[in-house]
């Protein structure tokens, strides 16, 4: 094997260090690794190989194409968010069809998890606790085609069946965009009269934790990441970063989630999933109730490979190569915190924060081409938890970094017990 294309949608800052390392990995083997991308302007430090701009509109046949004459022996997707991830599947048909294989979940299988009210009812048949709901048809709310008098009426009654307040999300839209909350009769008869253009899934509304888990592999090899808590659920959608976002010693929702990543596995299995799926669930009363199974990495895989030592984009690559990938549960092997710095980090404070733990990342988060500031993830051991807090009151003391409400989430999380 001589050749191996990534195929990216967004910025390939948001897999550092991890991409560069796999990429690295690939060419002391001989292996020359080529990024086909639609967003971003990546240099050597952020893909140190070939490297393709293609238009945003790029349709699954013309990026098979593309690939293929840059003599790809074997491709791996890497593409968030979902609509992305869909297109690589489809274009993995055209590519396997030429003697490609792609690293990417089958084509039938992504449609399935794009969607997700589909996703919901495999998710019930696995048996795995998800927020009661209802679809809501935008051709029937629009009048297109079959005229359904009573349509409007049967979604209030079902309404009042699930309870108020619920979230109104698109069937395929992610990263928290579109979602409307509906507090009272009042609000889903407003949204009714004025539905979105596509179609949506009605839920109840779920409070309690939030956590993602990644899921990497093939049939009969699947290794399950660390949890990855990333902030609270409730009736208001909030911005993804917007909390503090991390992967650390909680040994009663860790014991409580074997029986969900049993279930999960078992899941991949079926549907065939082939490379990796995000997960996103709310931990609540002691249970794990599943949102969303997304065919794609996400956008906690860099905090769950710095928690775990492990690297899916190196997993990837190595299952392009036709390699079996490790199975299993992947330990911890400390804490990552991730969290946003909207004003960007002051260079002389990112020096100082590399002696006080081990800095995984930090980088620019640029989302719709709009900057939200600057990312980090760091990492520390167990048993130094009171040392970093002191070394971090210190370094904002000095420099404002981290900013004061950053420093009291991290000081309340790396103090408090861990349940």
């Amino acid at each position: 094997m001589r050749k191996i294309a990534f195929l990216r949608s967004v910025g390939i800052r948001r897999a550092d260090p991890y991409i560069q390392q796999a990429v690295r990995g690939l060419a002391a083997e001989g292996i020359e690794a080529g990024l086909f991308h639609t967003s971003g302007s990546p240099g050597d430090e952020d893909f140190p190989g070939h490297r393709q701009r293609l238009e945003r509109g790029v349709t699954p046949r013309q990026l098979a194409d593309l690939v293929a004459a840059w003599g790809a022996d074997a491709a791996v997707s890497i593409s968030l968010p979902c609509e992305n991830a869909l297109r690589d599947a489809a274009a993995a048909s055209y590519l396997e069809a030429a003697g490609i294989p792609t690293v990417v979940t089958p084509l039938a299988s992504t449609m399935l998890l794009v969607d997700k009210w589909e996703t919901k009812q495999l998710c019930r048949r696995a048996g795995l606790p998800v927020p009661d709901g209802i679809r809501a048809d935008a051709d029937l709310l629009a009048g297109r085609g079959l005229p359904v008098p009573g349509y409007r009426d049967a979604l209030r009654a079902q309404a009042v069946r699930i309870g108020y307040p619920l979230i109104a999300k698109p069937l395929w839209d992610s990263t928290s965009a579109g979602i409307r909350t509906l507090r009272t009769p009042a609000a889903l008869d407003a949204w009714l009269a004025d539905p979105p253009e596509s179609s949506a899934v009605l839920e109840k509304v779920v409070e309690g934790d939030l956590c993602s888990v990644d899921i990497v592999g093939r049939p009969g090899a699947y290794r399950v990441l660390p949890l990855c808590w990333t902030g609270r659920a409730g009736a208001e959608p909030v911005f993804t970063f917007a909390d503090l976002r991390w992967c650390g010693p909680r040994p009663a929702a860790d014991a409580a989630f074997a029986d969900t990543a049993r279930a999960l596995v078992a899941l991949c299995g079926q549907l065939g999933v082939h490379g990796s799926v995000n997960v996103d669930m709310v931990h609540t009363g002691g249970r794990f109730v599943v949102l969303e199974v997304n065919p794609r990495v996400g956008g906690a895989t860099t905090l769950s490979c710095a928690a775990s030592g492990t690297n899916t984009f190196a997993t990837l690559a190595r299952m392009a190569r036709g390699l079996p990938p490790a199975a299993g549960p992947a330990g911890r092997t400390g804490w990552a915190v991730e969290f946003l710095a909207p004003e960007g980090v002051p260079v002389a404070a990112l020096a100082r924060l590399r002696d006080i733990a081990s800095v995984v990342t930090a980088h620019e988060l640029v989302i719709d081409g709009v900057s939200r500031g600057d990312i980090v993830v760091f990492t520390l051991p167990e048993g130094e938890e009171a040392a970093t807090v002191q070394g971090l009151t210190d370094l904002h003391a000095v420099t404002g970094f981290p900013a004061a409400d950053v420093l009291g989430k991290i000081t309340s999380l790396l103090h408090r017990r861990a349940v």
